[in-house]
């Protein structure tokens, strides 16, 4: 009778590693997630450090090299383990969380091992293993951007005025203008007031940016669409990070402009992307494949084409659906006004106002005015998480309050 267990030490690390992936993974197959792409790189720095191809100049790989198979289990143990923590510490350079990170990686696929039998022990969490492992650089959840009143208020005012300008100038066009020149104007403006609705939303629904656009990595997140959208309402339906679907607040600043941009765009249909790409590589393929589906030769396409200034005015004309602004793609239009609103960020990662600094200004906004269990509701967070994470204001507040108790007692002596 063969030993299952004696096979499963003998299996190779490869063989593993897509179940593991699978398991880690969202949507159908497994195959999309953050989490899933971020561990898959930091899979194949592992596996290139285990067999040589990485680390110090002395260092060759994990089997002997007098053997020529494979790493397989029986090669791992937590000396193993503690070389690559001291790779991971000393041999890149990296800053101190990232080699916590990228270590965490590795050290969660070990325990998945475990749990499928593969490994007898959780040798990456033994404290020789982790030893080499910088400790933790003290930055504390307050530490990470927020937009600040004045940030947010210089933001959302430059994009105001710059969708007003640019819809103005579209509206007061002559009617005689050239068709082209009426285009290039209302493309403009459309450009405009989709960046000030977005800026918007970011700055006052605290509504994750990965639950508003389409992230590359998972597809169930394919961007909220207008009939998600209930401006009367106030809310808005979105897949939420816990893995499904719920309402999130509309407040009256991120409505109007919200508004103005869907009456000026005036989508073909309620399924189109609240937020489309504007890219204009992106376009251009859809645009053309889609055309071609429907029977047209090449040259009729160009012919089409030619006669619109942009192509995501032809697709609205046609009722093409172009895909979502990808979270990337707000980081993009993000880094770029923040430039020209001629904002300074002072922020050890982020140059810019990152997408995600919006929702914890809003946070921040709303623990001081309401306290924590409101903003957990309105972070769609456990009050034990906001309460972690915006503890540097509970600690400011009673710092305050401290300063004024020492004025009262020691103004009397």
């Amino acid at each position: 009778m063969i030993d299952d267990s004696s096979a499963r030490f003998e299996s190779t690390l490869d063989e593993t590693f897509e179940r593991y992936l699978q398991d880690k993974g969202k949507g159908r197959g497994g195959d999309g997630g953050n989490y899933r792409r971020n561990a898959a790189r930091v899979r194949e720095r592992f596996a290139e450090w285990a067999a040589g191809d990485r680390g110090r100049d002395d260092w060759t790989e994990i089997v002997p090299d007098d053997v020529d198979r494979e790493p397989t289990f029986e090669d791992l143990d937590e000396r193993l383990f503690r070389e690559y923590a001291r790779h991971l510490a000393g041999d890149w350079g990296l800053k101190q969380n990232t080699v916590q990170t990228y270590y965490a990686y590795i050290s969660a696929w070990c325990g998945w091992c475990v749990n499928e039998g593969y490994l007898e022990a959780h040798y990456a969490q033994r404290a020789s293993a982790t030893s080499p492992l910088p400790e933790d650089d003290g930055r504390k959840p307050g530490d990470q951007q927020a937009w600040t009143p004045e940030q947010r208020h210089t933001l959302t005012s430059y994009v105001d005025e710059e969708a007003r300008a640019a819809i103005e100038q579209f509206t007061g066009l002559p009617e005689n203008v050239d068709q082209l020149e009426r285009e290039r104007g209302r493309y403009a403006a459309l450009r405009a007031a989709r960046d000030r609705a977005l800026i918007c939303v970011l700055a006052y629904t605290a509504v994750r940016v990965g639950e508003l656009l389409r992230d590359s990595d998972d597809p169930r997140r394919r961007g909220v669409r207008w009939e998600e959208i209930d401006l009367e309402d106030g809310s808005m339906h979105v897949y939420r990070k816990k893995q499904q679907w719920d309402s999130a607040s509309l407040p009256d600043p991120a409505i109007s402009p919200l508004r103005n941009y869907q009456r000026l765009l005036d989508p073909p249909s309620e399924r189109w992307p609240v937020f489309p790409t504007f890219d204009q590589r992106t376009l251009a393929t859809l645009v053309s494949e889609e055309l071609t589906d429907r029977g047209l030769k090449p040259a009729e396409i160009d012919e089409q084409r030619s006669t619109y200034a942009r192509d995501l005015l032809l697709a609205m004309d046609e009722d093409i659906q172009p895909p979502s602004l990808t979270t990337d793609g707000a980081r993009t239009v993000l880094r770029r006004i923040t430039g020209d609103a001629g904002i300074d960020v002072d922020h050890p990662k982020h140059e810019y106002l990152a997408p995600h600094g919006g929702r914890r200004g809003m946070g921040e906004v709303l623990v001081r005015a309401f306290g924590y269990t409101v903003a957990a509701r309105y972070l769609d967070n456990s009050e034990e998480m906001v309460r972690e994470r915006y503890s540097h204001i509970e600690a400011g507040e009673l710092g305050d309050i401290s300063a004024e108790a020492l004025e009262e007692v020691d103004g009397g002596i």
